[in-house]
């Protein structure tokens, strides 16, 4: 198979999902977001001439490019996360959060302790686009440049918190951390409760298929657990989508027992957020029992979705989607465009009666890199809502 995609269908599949590895509701959190100053639920666009183009009956995307004026969706999980944590110890005492990071979650991170007059050291790793660690130093923080990769940054975060007592807000879990990076998937449901009621609204039928992407496997740990608590409704085919150069979900999948492995490539994808080299062990579980595919695609199938959604084609709103953002899109269009990927497209039920849902999870966080690839500059492409 070519290394422009991998894929492998799961073997470990359940359906139903075992009640223990699905966390109970997470209504609580929908409430505590649409609580916070500049709350509103994020544009769900629908896609017709691209789902045509496709051979889909109907595509629909979540732009959580405008979340908060943050960029990107990180801040529903991050937000959650310290709310949580701060509720359980004193009330007013100063804490500093640390945590490692591509950019989003970060600047997230960041702006949460920002909000709550709190202080945020964010630790990025040394190939992290130059506008992405401005724009978390502009919400006050302070970020340490490390010498390697963002599993590298994990490590160094969790090191110095624990030698200056600082707490660690981290996406991913490891081996004695893990109830954090939980909270943090609970608040990424936020955005699915969000879609379905945008859904129902319209009058339109929840989606057979979701593509998500993925780094170390949050995001699409919580659409598993939303998808699979939905009464009287059929589990949608959920894929999860990496890249070829940072493929850990991959990678462990299709270990001798569906086992955590590191990923192969050298984490260099244009995909920044999905740089990661191991799954979060809060999110493995979730998905080694609930997905349906995982797929694996390299940068330039990111590249040819980025420039589809800013095009507006065939009279589809037109939409600012960043290199990670656009990942959904964009083995969306590996599986409905290369015959090779056949038997994956078969396992999500692809074709003319399927309802596809994609979520835009960042906006042009990197201008300079959007401006390369889609050839114009973000402000002169506006999300339609």
């Amino acid at each position: 198979m070519t290394e422009r995609f991998r894929f492998a269908l799961n073997p470990y599949r359940q359906e139903p999902l075992p009640a223990a590895l699905v966390p109970p509701p997470a209504e609580e959190a929908l409430g505590f977001h649409r609580s916070l100053p500049g709350y509103r639920a994020t544009p769900l666009l629908s896609l017709p001439a691209l789902a045509r183009d496709l051979g889909l009956g109907a595509l629909w995307i979540k732009d959580e490019g405008q979340r908060f004026g943050l960029g990107a969706f990180k801040a529903l999980g991050a937000s959650w996360a310290i709310h949580r944590w701060m509720r359980e110890h004193v009330a007013g005492a100063p804490a500093t959060f640390a945590t490692a990071t591509d950019g989003n979650h970060g600047r997230a991170v960041a702006w949460t302790a920002r909000t709550l007059g709190q202080k945020a050291v964010v630790f990025v790793p040394r190939q992290t686009a130059p506008a992405r660690i401005a724009a978390i130093r502009g919400e006050g923080a302070e970020v340490v440049v490390v010498d390697g990769s963002y599993d590298d940054a994990v490590r160094r975060a969790a090191a110095e918190s624990a030698e200056r007592g600082w707490q660690v807000i981290s996406d991913t879990a490891y081996p004695g951390y893990t109830e954090i990076p939980r909270f943090i998937m609970d608040g990424y449901e936020t955005l699915f409760a969000e879609a379905a009621a945008q859904l129902g609204a319209a009058g339109a039928r929840q989606p057979t298929a979701v593509l998500l992407q993925a780094g170390v496997g949050g995001l699409a740990g919580a659409g598993v657990a939303f998808y699979s608590r939905r009464p009287g409704a059929p589990r949608p085919r959920i894929a999860s989508v990496e890249p070829t150069d940072a493929d850990c979900l991959l990678e462990s999948i299709t270990s001798p027992a569906g086992e955590v492995r590191q990923g192969r490539g050298s984490q260099r994808s244009i995909m920044a957020g999905l740089n990661c080299g191991i799954p979060s062990l809060a999110a493995w579980p979730l998905l080694r029992a609930g997905l349906d595919l995982f797929l694996a695609v390299d940068d330039g199938y990111a590249e040819e979705a980025m420039r589809r959604l800013a095009s507006g084609r065939g009279g589809d709103p037109r939409l600012v989607a960043g290199e990670s953002g656009a990942a959904g899109l964009a083995g969306l269009l590996a599986l409905c465009g290369e015959a090779a990927l056949a038997q994956a497209c078969a396992a999500l039920g692809l074709g003319p009666g399927s309802r596809v849902l994609l979520v835009n999870t960042e906006g042009a966080t990197d201008p300079e890199g959007y401006r390369r690839i889609v050839g114009a500059a973000p402000d002169r492409v506006e999300a339609t809502c």
